[in-house]
């Protein structure tokens, strides 16, 4: 099942697009897809009512605006370093254990929305990431359990701005939660439509040009790792998101170093997990 929402920023409805690629108003089931969603049992009781419910469902347009396929979760952990030829182009060892950081809710935005610079950015960047959706309440979980609390996956566009990240004193979260840096989406695939998680292509262009193209196969540590490893130092909420790290090809790692500027086009996908494009726009108050 593909979870979908749809409609105006700020007023999305849910939705579901099926396997022909048409998409489908849920409204009727009367609930959105948020924590209370995934903490009670919704995929499944949702998947039940679509049985009989589908053929009333009204039809989406496939003009209008997808927005982020779930409801603002409770956190954003990112996984940074899980490629290994990413570490060596940002100068960096290897991690012996997963390198965590934040990047605040409030930069998701839907999958083909504007990405705006931040005001005086030099340095934005990108990065195409598999992103895991938790499904139950979590912490302390074992790595071979850790599976049964994934609720499916979304493709993200971890959005960095290299200077607030790394040059600046503190956290690598100031690089990382600006405004719309949190592209999600088309849509969330539940896990069952993902044979293999771990051997998944993915891939950006920038401006029509290839410049990221590899597979989850080369992650240094797998989502049951990290699943677990994140859960022994926080609670893991149902609809939380785990961003599992990008591959080689960033900005950081070309030389000299190259970023985005205002009217650049960032397109990315992931095997199984829809594609996503966005246009880069300066800064502007009030986006």
């Amino acid at each position: 099942m593909k979870l979908i929402r749809f409609g105006a920023s700020g007023q999305e409805q849910p939705g579901v697009e099926l396997a022909n690629g048409s998409r489908i108003d849920t409204s009727a089931f009367g609930e959105d897809y948020n924590e209370r969603f995934f903490e009670n049992n919704g995929l499944d009781r949702l998947e039940k009512w679509l049985e009989t419910n589908q053929s009333s469902c009204p039809s989406i347009s496939n003009d209008i605006r997808l927005g982020p396929p779930i409801a603002r979760p409770s956190k954003i952990v990112c996984v940074g370093l899980n490629y290994a030829k990413h570490a060596s182009e940002s100068g960096m060892a290897v991690p012996g254990q997963p390198v965590l950081f934040f990047k605040a809710s409030s930069s998701i935005i839907g999958p083909n929305d504007d990405v705006m610079l931040p005001m005086g950015s030099q340095k934005s960047d990108w990065e195409v990431e598999l992103a895991v959706v938790i499904g139950k309440k979590t912490s302390h979980v074992l790595e071979e359990e850790a599976m049964e609390y994934v609720a499916g996956y979304m493709l993200h566009n971890d959005v960095s701005e290299r200077e607030f990240q790394l040059e600046m004193e503190g956290q690598w979260v100031k690089g990382k939660s600006c405004d719309t840096f949190a592209p999600i989406g088309p849509y969330m695939v539940t896990k069952t439509e993902i044979s293999d998680p771990h051997n998944l292509n993915l891939w950006l262009e920038l401006n029509g040009e290839k410049i990221q193209n590899s597979s989850t196969s080369d992650f240094i540590f797998d989502i049951p790792q990290v699943v677990s490893y994140i859960s022994r130092f926080m609670t893991l909420l149902p609809g939380d998101i785990i961003s599992t790290g990008t591959p080689s090809g960033v900005g950081l790692g070309f030389d000299p170093p190259k970023y985005l500027k205002a009217g650049d086009i960032m397109e990315l996908g992931i095997e199984g997990l829809g594609i996503s494009r966005q246009k880069v726009v300066p800064f502007h108050k009030n986006a």
